[in-house]
C-alpha cells in the first residue's frame, strides 16, 4: 500500500470508526444511567417495603441484616417524602409517622447494589467492547473496499503516464540532439534570445521527464545502506559546470542512510537546480552534513513562502512548479524529513534528515 493509499485508507478508517466508536458509547453511557436509576428505585422500594413491615408490627429480622432501622426525631421542620440518599455504605430513608417531628428511619447496607453496579458496568463494557471489536472489522473492511476505485484510477493513471513517458524519450532525444547539432553547425546561433529558450526548454522537459521516470518507481524502491557523501560530490561537480558563477562549498565525509539511489539523486539535483537558479551572480550554494542530516544552503533572497513551497502549485520565475513537490513525495517515500527555512544573513538552507 502505498503512501497516499495509506493516508486515504486511515482518513476513511478512523472516520468512520470513531464516529460509531462514540455513538456505542454513548449509547452504553446512557443505558448504565437508565439501569443504575432503577437499581436505585428498586433499593429505595426495598426500604419501603421494610418500613412498611415494621410498623406493622413484623420481626425485624424477616428481610435479613442489611437491613436496620429506628425511630428518630426532628424539630428542624419539614422532610420531603422522597427523601434517600447514601451515606457512607448504607442507604438511608425517613418515613414520617402519625406523630409530629417522629420519623422512622431505615438504612440498608449499599453492598448488593454495588454488585450489582459492578456486574452492569462489566456486562456494558463487555458489550461495548464487542460492538466496537465488529465495527473495526467491518470499518476495516469498508476502508479497504473504497479504495479499490482510487487503486485502479491510480493504476490506469500511472500506465497511461509510463506509456506517455516511454513514448517522449525518442522526441525528446530527436531535440536534444538537435539542438546540439545546432550549436555545432551555427556557433553564432548561441547567442540568440531564440535558441537560449529553446534549451531552457528543453532542459525543463528533460528534467520534468527524469522527475516522473524516477516518482513511478516509487512503490518499487529498493534502498541500500552506504555512504552517500561520493554521491553528493559527484553531482555538486555536475552542477558545478552548468553553474560556473555560483561557488560550490561541499563538506561531507561519511553520510550512510538506506535509500534509493535514483530518487536520492533526484532530490538532490532538483534542491541544487532550485539553489543555482534563485541564487544572486557571485553568490554561493553550500552543502554540510551534520551527523544524519544534510543541509543545503544558498546565499540567494530568501523564500517568500516556506511553509507553501512544497506544494505542487507553488512555483516561481516560470518554473514547473513541480521540482520540490516530486522532491517531498520522493522524501516521504524513503522516510527523509525535510525541512526548510531562511537565513537570517539572506538566502535559504533546506534540511534533510535521513532516516537510520
Amino acid at each position: 500500500m502505498q503512501s497516499h493509499e495509506r493516508e486515504a485508507f486511515w482518513k476513511f478508517f478512523l472516520t468512520y470508526f470513531s464516529s460509531v466508536a462514540i455513538l456505542v458509547i454513548a449509547a452504553g453511557f446512557f443505558y448504565f444511567e437508565q439501569i443504575r436509576f432503577h437499581l436505585l428505585k428498586a433499593e429505595e422500594f426495598s426500604m419501603l417495603e421494610y418500613a412498611r413491615h415494621i410498623k406493622m408490627g413484623g420481626p425485624a429480622d424477616e428481610f435479613g441484616p442489611e437491613f436496620s432501622s429506628r425511630f428518630v426525631t426532628d424539630e428542624g421542620g419539614h422532610i420531603d417524602i422522597r427523601n434517600f440518599h447514601q451515606e457512607g455504605t448504607r442507604f438511608v430513608k425517613l418515613i414520617p409517622l402519625r406523630m409530629a417531628h417522629h420519623y422512622l428511619e431505615v438504612s440498608k447496607s449499599t453492598q448488593a447494589y454495588q454488585s450489582k453496579l459492578r456486574q452492569l458496568i462489566s456486562r456494558i463494557v463487555a458489550a461495548v467492547l464487542g460492538i466496537l471489536i465488529l465495527f473495526g472489522f467491518l470499518s476495516y473492511r469498508l476502508a479497504h473496499s473504497a479504495l479499490k476505485p482510487l487503486r485502479e484510477s491510480i493504476r490506469l493513471l500511472e500506465s497511461f503516464i509510463k506509456d506517455l513517458i516511454h513514448d517522449l524519450n525518442t522526441p525528446l532525444t530527436a531535440i536534444k540532439l538537435n539542438v546540439r547539432a545546432l550549436a555545432e553547425l551555427f556557433p553564432q546561433i548561441t547567442q540568440s534570445r531564440a535558441y537560449q529558450r529553446l534549451q531552457q526548454s528543453t532542459l525543463t522537459v528533460t528534467e520534468l521527464h527524469s522527475n516522473l521516470t524516477i516518482l513511478l518507481e516509487e512503490k518499487t524502491f529498493q534502498t541500500q545502506k552506504k555512504n552517500w557523501c561520493p554521491l553528493v560530490k559527484e553531482i555538486v561537480e555536475i552542477h558545478r559546470s552548468l553553474y560556473p558563477s555560483i561557488r560550490f562549498i561541499v563538506q561531507c565525509q561519511r553520510l550512510e542512510a538506506p535509500l534509493h539511489a535514483g530518487a536520492f539523486q533526484q532530490i538532490l539535483q532538483n534542491l541544487l537546480v532550485n539553489a543555482c537558479e534563485h541564487n544572486r551572480p557571485g553568490g554561493y550554494v553550500k552543502i554540510s552534513q551534520q551527523g544524519k542530516q544534510l543541509l543545503i544552503e544558498d546565499s540567494g533572497s530568501g523564500i517568500e513562502d516556506p511553509e507553501l513551497i512544497f506544494q505542487r502549485n507553488y512555483s516561481s520565475k516560470g518554473s514547473s512548479g513541480l521540482g520540490l513537490d516530486i522532491v517531498r513525495r520522493l522524501c516521504n517515500a524513503m522516510q527523509i524529513d525535510i525541512q526548510v527555512h531562511n537565513n537570517e544573513t539572506g538566502g535559504s538552507t533546506f534540511v534533510l534528515t535521513l532516516p537510520q
